[in-house]
């Protein structure tokens, strides 16, 4: 791997996307349980909105008093959820049921879209084979990641016009499970389908989205004017999939909007046409053996260059002998380009 470094130009930002660990306080550093608090848990009197049943090894839902807004269930061997655990939960907001073994058969029906104040619903790493519902009209994010889920019912999320989250990552899901399941989903700016069964990106996804993972798939080809329906798109990744030259129409990528994209791991043997206010571009690992300063730079002079910052294109086959004698005209803004 060869690093050319510029160090006269910005340097990368980058940012983390966090679960709820960023949210999250243990119980033990707030403090002693309020008196209506189930035993298997705790409820901080200086934290009285609180309930803490995380990692006990419970099997089972404790009754939630009313007035708790936030729920920690993760981490434990919870297999239901029965009707009525939830009945004095009126004001439950966050409900996190991370890392459990619940399955479809045992939740009870009704049990979420009773939850008329819920916003944050977190199901991820259980044994789910469909996402749960109905759900109320005030779920801001869903994560239903690393389940078991291939069947995703067209109408479930009809309505949540407040949803701006959905996680779906490393699950069984096919293409035809998902058509039409993101439409009118007009306050959607995250969706990750990373690490599925999908050969294509889904169509008709709101306008609003600004997030699309879509990596770890079998994807092979891409269709045309996609990304002019997502004119708020900014990260963008599809690597690790099938993807070919001839899968990519003309100018896809160019799009004013795109900060970020990831297409390492595929098998691509050109550098695809990107817009110059892209910042990050990942091409390592493909078959590509042409640096074309034309993918970046159509035109070079004061006022066009590209705002690439980092650039990756080791594992293909392109060396210091390939790179243009006029790269850092075009690529001025450029922090690294990272080859061989």
């Amino acid at each position: 791997m060869s690093l050319i470094c510029l160090p006269l130009f910005a340097a990368l930002l980058s940012g983390v996307l966090c679960q709820y660990d960023d949210y999250y306080e243990p119980a033990s550093q707030l403090g002693p349980s309020g008196p209506n608090c189930p035993e298997e848990c705790d409820c901080p009197i200086s934290f009285p909105s609180a309930m803490y049943c995380d990692n006990r090894k419970l099997k089972y839902i404790p009754i939630v008093p009313s007035g708790i807004k936030y729920l920690y269930l993760q981490r434990n061997q919870i297999d239901a959820i029965k009707n009525g655990v939830f009945d004095n939960a009126t004001e439950l907001s966050w409900l996190i049921l991370d890392e459990n073994e619940i399955v479809n058969s045992n939740i009870g029906k009704n049990t979420f879209s009773k939850l008329k104040k819920l916003e944050r619903l977190y199901m991820n790493k259980n044994k789910l084979t469909e996402p749960v519902g109905p759900l109320p009209n005030t779920l801001q994010e869903l994560k239903l990641a690393k389940n078991q889920i291939s069947k995703f019912p067209s109408s479930l999320l009809k309505g949540l016009q407040n949803l701006t989250v959905i996680q779906l990552q490393e699950n069984e899901l096919q293409d035809d499970a998902l058509a039409g399941v993101f439409q009118g989903l007009n306050s959607l700016t995250y969706l990750d389908l990373s690490t599925n069964k999908i050969k294509r990106i889904p169509q008709d996804l709101p306008s609003a989205l600004e997030m699309l993972y879509a990596d770890h798939n079998d994807i092979s080809k891409l269709p045309d004017n996609y990304l002019q329906k997502l004119p708020k798109l900014q990260y963008l990744r599809i690597s690790h999939n099938q993807l070919v030259d001839s899968g990519i129409p003309a100018e896809f990528f160019n799009v004013t909007s795109l900060i970020e994209l990831d297409l390492s791991f595929n098998k691509l043997q050109s550098i695809p046409v990107v817009n110059e206010n892209l910042e990050n571009l990942y091409l390592q690992v493909n078959k590509i053996n042409k640096f074309d300063l034309a993918s970046f730079c159509k035109i070079t002079g004061p006022w066009h260059y590209s705002r690439l910052r980092h650039l990756r294109l080791d594992g293909n086959n392109i060396n210091h002998n390939d790179l243009p004698v006029d790269m850092s005209n075009c690529l001025r803004q450029a922090s690294e380009v990272i080859y061989e």
